[in-house]
């Protein structure tokens, strides 16, 4: 790297490894001190308000997402200079229907994969009106701003949402501007879209998308919502479910999800081995686990390293998780594998409760009698045990995997 571009609040984060980095010839401080470093508000004062562009091609790598870390350390996926023109025609345009006339709101920040298409690059490629926040999206912040600037398009996450709609303060339909919402990062559960439906009269188009794939390539429709699944694949890309054989799998069977399409990276930067694993030829391994049901809808069954074998049977800890959060008391969950006194793999539920809830002997037996009461029995939790909160990344995906790490050190 030739220059390090680093906001104030960050730098002396990165000041010990400068001195290691030899090619580096710049460090530009964003803020009020560049402790002994070039000011960036310097720079834009003198700079010219007329460039030559780069001489660029849509193959040409232009920029690196990282991702979240969900399942252990982030990973620097690389991108070309096409992806975020082609993110933003083929689900922004293709899918959300946004026009120059929207003003959109996103609660993830621009340097996630998720909040750099829905802040910058989506409402950029139709000329719509974007509402950037610096505060923490917190459920009273997030409200202020869809009341006062009447933003037509939302970006959540499910715990965002789950938390909006258990918020003390919630505003009127009639307050807000919404015509369609959008949720990625986590499945959103069934019970919590059609509460916001019936809450708000606009649906949460529940997507998947990826870090590798620069955003959403799977979604709902705003005229084809089925909650409780991913919809179908965006219109330029092509999935396939695949069984422990590598043989497609049949209809209603949980497999190994693959995406193809023109947004995909090209590798990991510095990372042979995960790439080679990752991106195999067209086809990229999204490391999810999803199944088809009878009306060719796709349902989410969890992340393949989250997956858990309960008597011989593969189980998703989401489809657990789902069936919990319908319960009144419960704010949000998380479901993994955790040995029995037989070393035999049984669920685990950590439960979150809404404010003013109690946690008690009884509401745990009740939760596991409402999970036999909407799932096969040997599904439900053995244990459950109540939290504050769940450890999630920056983009709000639940870290299953620190999870598993401490329930093995609390049997061990």
């Amino acid at each position: 790297s030739r220059a390090l571009v680093v906001s104030e609040a960050l730098l002396p984060a990165f000041s010990p490894l400068i001195s290691r980095m030899p090619h580096l010839a710049h460090v530009i401080v964003s803020g009020a001190s560049g402790q002994g470093h070039r000011l960036l508000s310097d720079l834009i004062q003198k700079a010219s308000d007329a460039f030559e562009p780069a001489s660029t091609s849509l193959d040409d790598m232009c920029f690196w997402l990282y991702t979240s870390g969900s399942t252990g350390f982030p990973k620097g996926a690389v991108h070309l200079q096409s992806h975020l023109m082609l993110t933003g025609e083929l689900y922004g345009r293709g899918v959300l229907g946004l026009t120059e006339a929207d003003v959109t709101f996103a609660a993830p920040k621009l340097f996630f994969a998720y909040g750099l298409g829905a802040s910058l690059s989506f409402a950029l490629a139709v000329g719509a009106t974007t509402v950037l926040m610096a505060e923490r999206p917190t459920p009273e912040s997030v409200f202020r701003h869809l009341v006062q600037h009447r933003a037509t398009v939302f970006y959540g996450v499910p715990t965002l949402y789950a938390a909006m709609l258990a918020a003390k303060s919630v505003p009127g339909k009639e307050e807000l501007g919404l015509r369609i919402s959008a949720s990625a990062g986590e499945a959103l559960p069934a019970a919590l879209g059609k509460t916001w439906h019936d809450r708000f009269g606009s649906h949460i188009l529940d997507g998947l998308g990826s870090t590798e794939m620069t955003h959403i390539f799977m979604s709902n429709r705003p005229d084809d919502v089925r909650y409780g699944s991913s919809g179908r694949p965006v219109p330029g890309y092509s999935v396939k479910i695949l069984d422990e054989d590598g043989n497609k799998a049949a209809a209603g069977t949980i497999g190994d999800l693959y995406v193809s399409g023109p947004t995909s990276a090209i590798m990991y930067w510095n990372n042979r081995d995960r790439t080679k694993d990752t991106f195999q030829g067209p086809w990229t391994r999204s490391g999810d686990k999803y199944y088809i049901d009878g009306d060719g809808y796709y349902i989410y069954a969890g992340r393949s390293d989250d997956m858990l074998k309960v008597s011989g049977q593969y189980v998703s800890p989401f489809e657990i998780e789902a069936s919990l959060a319908t319960h009144p008391d419960v704010l949000e969950t998380a479901v993994i594998g955790t040995e029995d006194e037989n070393q035999l793999i049984k669920p685990k539920a950590y439960v979150v409760l809404k404010e003013g809830r109690q946690a008690c002997r009884e509401l745990e037996d009740a939760l596991k009698q409402h999970v036999k009461t909407m799932l096969s029995p040997f599904k439900y939790p053995r244990w459950i045990e109540f939290v504050d909160e769940l450890p999630k990344t920056a983009t709000g995906k639940i870290q299953r995997f620190k999870l598993r790490e401490k329930s093995r050190s609390e049997s061990s």
